[in-house]
């Protein structure tokens, strides 16, 4: 089982979850809100070669965190993985939009010269202009669309420009989600929670459920849902691994 997006740091028994998760998923990635909780979470979560702790500075606290924007693009060379940043456009964020275009960009600048990093993605309510910086900006970097909620159009932009995208349970309960599904590559999906944020029936979603987008898959697919285990696995491996490779031969 694989979840490409939890907050694993905030659930609320999380110590006690770190090992079961370790046990029931092949891989887990946990995203970070803040650069000081990747500091700390990286640490208590040591030892677990298939949990990774993303280094992030979630766009919803851009203004609480901006202290931090020093210690979030210095710590970028540190970890492969980065996340969870980007922009939110909704109504109770617009007013610190332009702090969070000016930190999302320097990240993927920084993530440029860093070479060869996974970025998970915040992009509710500002598609367009995540698009916008990924395709100024990411060109030896992976970009991974989070819980993406965008248009048809923006989604088609988004697959044209190479992006991978992170999909959970919660995002394919509601009509937009399944719809969205049709546009994007069943090769470039990998399944997430966004827990404990994201819930089933006001009980956060746990990180070995993620693959419970399995059904829906192999419905819109026509295949099976082991046929889709098995696809989301070789997604994980052809993201770590082989997008690493086909780098490095451009480069030579």
């Amino acid at each position: 089982m694989i979840d490409f997006h939890c907050h694993l740091d905030l659930y609320q028994n999380s110590l006690t979850l770190l090992s079961t998760v370790a046990a029931r998923n092949i891989f887990t990635l946990v995203v970070t809100t803040s650069p000081r909780a990747w500091e700390k979470t990286s640490q208590i979560f040591a030892g677990y070669d298939n949990i990774k702790v993303a280094v992030g500075l979630h766009p919803e606290i851009a203004a609480k965190k901006a202290n931090e924007q020093f210690l979030l693009i210095s710590s970028i060379s540190k970890s492969r993985f980065i996340g969870e940043v980007g922009l939110d456009g909704s109504y109770k964020y617009q007013e610190t939009m332009p702090l969070q275009e000016s930190i999302f960009n320097k990240v993927l600048i920084e993530c440029e010269k860093a070479d060869d990093k996974i970025i998970s993605i915040h992009s509710k309510n500002a598609a367009s202009r995540v698009l916008d910086l990924v395709e100024r900006n990411c060109k030896d970097s992976t970009p991974v669309l989070h819980w993406f909620s965008g248009t048809t159009q923006e989604a088609r932009r988004a697959v044209a420009l190479g992006c991978w995208f992170s999909i959970g349970p919660a995002m394919l309960s509601g009509a937009k989600g399944r719809a969205l599904l049709l546009e994007l590559p069943l090769e470039k999906i990998l399944p997430e929670t966004d827990g404990p944020f994201a819930n089933y029936r006001s009980v956060p979603l746990m990180p070995w459920e993620a693959i419970g987008i399995s059904d829906t898959l192999a419905s819109v697919w026509g295949t099976t849902k082991d046929n889709i285990d098995t696809q989301m696995q070789h997604n994980l491996m052809t993201l770590i691994y082989n997008e690493r490779v086909k780098k490095e031969l451009k480069n030579d």
